[in-house]
């Protein structure tokens, strides 16, 4: 609440009521009364992670005993943005695929890139 006279300028701050809010949750015979954290994870084919693993070590030089994961991130391969870009590129090339530039600039491991294929090949219209 503020209130303003002449002179000066002044402002009380409302009083604030704390109310804390027990939940609880079941599930058949288990429950409990602490949060839970649902992930959700529509990680793609395995198949697919190796094609865009082999892309990434084409498109960066890397020897075919380098090691990558699903979490391997492109820049710790040493891609700059440039090499990013390539890699879109040779994705979009393999998979027949056309990658929106917003979508390709979230794209920071090799798993985020699988999805993205999975998910852009199941919208592709049939041809």
């Amino acid at each position: 609440m503020a209130s303003l006279s002449a002179t000066s300028l002044s402002f009380k701050a409302p009083s604030i009521q704390s109310t804390r809010i027990s939940q609880s949750i079941s599930f058949g015979r288990f429950q409990s009364s602490k949060s839970l954290r649902l992930q959700i994870s529509c990680a793609a084919k395995p198949e697919t992670v190796q094609k865009v693993s082999d892309i990434v070590k084409e498109q960066l030089a890397l020897s075919a005993d380098t090691a990558l994961t699903a979490e391997s991130k492109f820049s710790a391969l040493g891609a700059d943005s440039l090499d990013t870009v390539e890699i879109v590129m040779a994705l979009e090339e393999k998979f027949n695929i056309s990658v929106e530039e917003a979508d390709a600039q979230n794209i920071t491991t090799i798993q985020e890139a699988a999805d993205l294929i999975e998910d852009l090949v199941q919208k592709k219209p049939a041809a």
